[in-house]
């Protein structure tokens, strides 16, 4: 199923927290992306669906966010 980049910001927000969201998305390096911060590998061109479940992984995000 496809994530739109609403529904990876609106799910970032929830999970994260608004604030700590914004932060995390410009500074956490994903090493999975190539050593991007999830903001960049969305500008690069990755899914948001791939971001987020790379960030969520790394993060032990609860499985019914995934």
């Amino acid at each position: 199923m496809a994530m739109t980049l609403s529904d990876f910001n609106s799910l970032t927000h929830e999970v994260f927290g608004s604030s700590r969201a914004d932060h995390l998305l410009r500074t956490h390096v994903l090493t999975e992306l190539g050593g991007r911060t999830a903001e960049q590998a969305i500008d690069d061109g990755f899914e948001p669906k791939e971001v987020w479940l790379t960030l969520s992984a790394e993060f032990e995000v609860p499985e019914i966010y995934r």
